[in-house]
């Protein structure tokens, strides 16, 4: 049985993430800051980290063979305030040296790190029909310069010998909380929300595959480098919400536009990324031979959004 260590692994991608692993037969410790509560079950336990004080509990995860690093302040969670900026960044970068400090400093055995990243790393889409590719460079906003910096702090990874995967995340698709449970929201009022014009283009995963990618990251020691974690087939906003709607309220909505300024008035900076359209390339995950079970915006939702 290999042992495999996940930080933020109590949020909405290390549950699902956890329980995956766990069925494939996996011992899984996760790193949190509170244990308060938290019951260990058969292969799972808990350990105790904390980034702002550089405490890690070693003989907790002396023994994992493989680290997978999903820690990081909710972007979306809290008004951009500097403070809380400061927070969203440094919760992945202090996080990330604390995990390079301990594999440099400690015996082990681990094989590979396999780090979570965000397709924030992108700008808005600027070339039609062109969507990003991981070699595309950081945008220099924001989420764009934070995600390049996040990766950069996992990358002294690789002079310690092991092997490193970076999975640029796309908006995550869940019955458990993300982006559909907003969306969802509205329309259990009959209206089905489009945001600002709704044309812009949503590059979105099913929990489900993006669990996947993250298992065949750890089990294929060909995967290696940055891949961009989005389904083939990314939708607009209008699309995204009115398929939603339809399928929980058969045809009993009705469609209504939020206006892009009042968006920007109840979200601040935050809804830059809200209208935002970005269309990125799933390509170099499939030509590993990677096959996602969701690769359409309606299969997904035929899963996930019941009438």
């Amino acid at each position: 049985m290999q042992t495999i260590v996940i930080t933020g692994g109590t949020g909405l991608v290390g549950k699902a993430l956890s329980n995956m692993l766990l069925q494939k037969g996996y011992r899984i410790i996760v790193l949190t800051r509170d244990i308060t509560g938290k019951q260990p079950k058969e292969n799972l336990s808990y350990a105790l980290w904390d980034v702002k004080k550089a405490y890690i509990d070693v003989t907790a995860v002396k023994d994992a063979d493989y680290i997978v690093h999903l820690a990081g302040a909710g972007v979306v969670d809290k008004k951009w305030t500097d403070t809380y900026k400061r927070e969203i960044r440094e919760s992945r970068t202090k996080s990330s040296r604390l995990l390079i400090y301990w594999l440099k400093n400690n015996n082990n055995k681990v094989k590979a790190v396999i780090s979570t990243s965000a397709i924030g790393y992108y700008g808005p889409d600027n070339n039609p029909g062109m969507p990003f590719t991981e070699t595309d460079k950081a945008d220099d906003s924001f989420l764009g310069e934070t995600c390049r910096l996040w990766e950069e702090s996992i990358d002294p990874v690789t002079k310690l010998d092991k092997r490193l995967v970076k999975l640029r995340t796309g908006i995550v698709l869940s019955n458990d909380g993300g982006a559909l449970a907003e969306f969802k929201k509205p329309v259990r009022f009959g209206i089905a929300a489009i945001l600002g014009s709704g044309k812009q283009m949503i590059s979105w995963i099913h929990i489900n595959d993006l669990c996947r990618l993250f298992t065949t990251a750890i089990e294929n020691d060909a995967i290696n480098g940055t891949y961009n974690a989005v389904a083939p087939q990314p939708v607009t906003n209008k699309n995204l919400t009115l398929a939603s709607a339809k399928r929980m309220n058969g045809k009993f909505y009705i469609p209504f536009y939020v206006p892009a300024f009042i968006i920007k008035l109840l979200l601040g900076q935050r809804s830059i990324e809200v209208l935002k359209s970005t269309t990125v390339s799933c390509k170099k995950i499939i030509d590993t031979g990677f096959q996602f079970d969701y690769d359409s915006i309606d299969n997904a939702l035929d899963d996930l959004v019941k009438k």
